[in-house]
């Protein structure tokens, strides 16, 4: 069975990102991979109030609970994975990145990542 350090690590080695955290929802890393430049508790810290800002737009849209959040930005893309109900993944993508791919991978394996925290 893969382990959480694994888990962070395969997904911060995937082509296009920069960088993995997989955080509680009070915005506290539990583990973190990427480059040196990412500052993962400064983003990890802001999780919380994005999550809570989309969970809010889920029930006014009647769309069930938010399962996933993908933000494209200028530079990039930033994915919010919920994992539990205490875990979240959030993912740095390059603009470049094959994000289908990766949101495909993440959706078949959440049961798998949720038995992991």
């Amino acid at each position: 069975m893969q382990t959480i350090r694994e888990l962070v690590t395969t997904i911060s080695t995937w082509e296009g990102v920069d960088a993995a955290v997989l955080l509680g929802r009070d915005g506290l890393v539990i583990d973190a991979g990427g480059g040196p430049d990412v500052d993962t508790e400064r983003l990890a810290a802001h999780v919380p109030s994005l999550l809570a800002a989309a969970e809010e737009f889920a029930t006014a849209a009647q769309r069930g609970a938010l399962a996933t959040s993908v933000l494209e930005y200028a530079s990039g893309i930033v994915l919010v994975s919920v994992l539990s109900d205490d875990a979240l993944l959030l993912v740095l993508l390059r603009p470049t990145a094959n994000v289908g791919s990766l949101l495909f991978a993440l959706r078949r394996d959440r049961s798998v990542h949720a038995g992991l925290v």
